[in-house]
C-alpha cells in the first residue's frame, strides 16, 4: 500500500497569467511515453511482480521506494497543468461563449473533457497506454529499461523547459530534472551491483548537465541530487546497500533519508462555473452544508 500525504513534493508558484499551450506541452511530462505516468506504472508493476523479494531485497527496495516518489511526481505534474491553465477562460452566460479560447488553443481536451485540468494523456491528446510498461521479470533487463526510461524522461523535460518561460513550468522542470537525474544514477548503481558494469560513466545523458538549467540549481544546492527516501517505512532501508558512495556527476556523498520530503501545500483550485465545475450553485451549497451538519 502507499500512504497518501496531502502535500506536493515542492511548492509550485501560481502564475500571474494562464498559458494554455504551455499546459499542453506539460501534458507530455504526464501521459507521454516517457512521462511520469510511465515511470510510475513501470516501477509499480515491477515492484508488484518482483520475484525473490527477500533474496534480492536491495533491488526490490530500490524499485519500490522510487515507485512511491513517482506517485508524487504524477501529482506534481497534474497540479502544474492545472495552475498553468488558470485564467484562460472567464465566467459568463453560456450564450456569450465563455470558452471561446478553447477553439484556438491546441489542446481542446482541456476544455471539452476536463475542467481545464490535467488529462491522463500526452501532449497531443492521446490517452496514456499500458503498453509503455516493461515488466519482463528479468532483473537486469528491467533495471536497464528503467535506466533508459529515466534518460528519455530527462530528454523530454529538457525540451519542455526550453519550450516555455512560464515560471510554473520552469519550476516543475527544474525539480524533475534533479530528481529524475537522481533516479538515473540510482538505476546505474543498481546495474553496477548486479553486473559489475559501470554505466554511470556515461552520465549525463543527454548532455548538458543539470547545472545548465537555472531552475535546477536551488534544488541541487538543497542536496536533492544526492538523496533517496525510504518514505518512512523501515522495510525499504536496504536501498542503502545500493545507494552509497558518491554522485558520479558532483562527487558529493549519497545519502538515504528515512522519511519523506517536507512537501508543500496542494493548490486549492478555484471554482469554474463556465465549465460547470464543481457545478454546485449557492442554494445547493447551503443544502449540502445543512445535510452535513445533520450528521454531526
Amino acid at each position: 500500500m502507499i500512504k497518501r500525504i496531502n502535500k506536493l513534493q515542492i511548492e509550485l508558484p501560481r502564475p500571474e497569467h494562464g498559458d494554455a499551450n504551455a499546459a499542453a506541452a506539460v501534458q507530455e511530462l504526464l501521459g507521454g511515453k516517457f512521462g511520469e505516468m510511465s515511470t510510475l506504472n513501470n516501477y509499480m508493476f515491477q515492484s508488484f511482480n518482483f520475484r525473490g523479494k527477500s533474496k534480492y531485497k536491495p533491488f526490490y527496495d530500490l524499485i519500490a521506494s522510487i515507485t512511491a516518489e513517482e506517485f508524487g511526481h504524477v501529482e506534481l505534474v497534474a497540479n502544474a497543468i492545472n495552475l498553468v491553465s488558470y485564467g484562460t477562460t472567464f465566467p459568463g452566460d453560456p450564450d456569450t461563449a465563455p470558452l471561446q479560447n478553447g477553439k484556438d488553443d491546441r489542446y481542446s481536451t482541456h476544455y471539452t473533457t476536463t475542467a481545464q485540468t490535467a488529462f491522463p494523456g500526452d501532449s497531443m491528446g492521446r490517452p496514456w497506454n499500458g503498453t509503455f510498461v516493461n515488466n519482463s521479470g528479468a532483473l537486469v533487463e528491467d533495471l536497464l529499461h528503467n535506466y533508459t526510461l529515466e534518460i528519455g524522461a530527462r530528454n523530454h523535460k529538457m525540451r519542455v523547459y526550453e519550450m516555455s518561460t512560464n515560471p510554473t513550468v520552469r519550476e516543475l522542470c527544474g525539480y524533475l530534472l534533479v530528481r529524475g537525474g537522481t533516479h538515473i544514477i540510482a538505476y546505474a548503481k543498481a546495474i553496477q551491483v548486479a553486473t559489475g558494469v559501470d554505466i554511470g560513466k556515461m552520465l549525463p545523458v543527454p548532455y548538458p548537465d543539470n547545472t545548465k538549467f537555472a531552475e535546477t540549481n536551488k534544488f541541487i544546492d538543497q542536496g536533492l541530487y544526492n538523496v533517496l527516501y525510504t518514505w518512512g517505512e523501515p522495510e525499504y532501508r536496504d536501498i542503502r546497500q545500493i545507494w552509497k558512495g558518491e554522485n558520479p556527476e558532483t562527487n558529493e556523498p549519497l545519502r538515504v533519508i528515512d522519511g519523506v520530503p517536507e512537501g508543500a501545500p496542494i493548490p486549492d483550485l478555484e471554482e469554474k462555473p463556465q465549465l460547470f465545475a464543481p457545478g454546485i450553485d449557492p442554494e445547493q451549497y447551503a443544502m449540502i452544508q445543512k445535510r452535513l451538519k445533520e450528521n454531526l
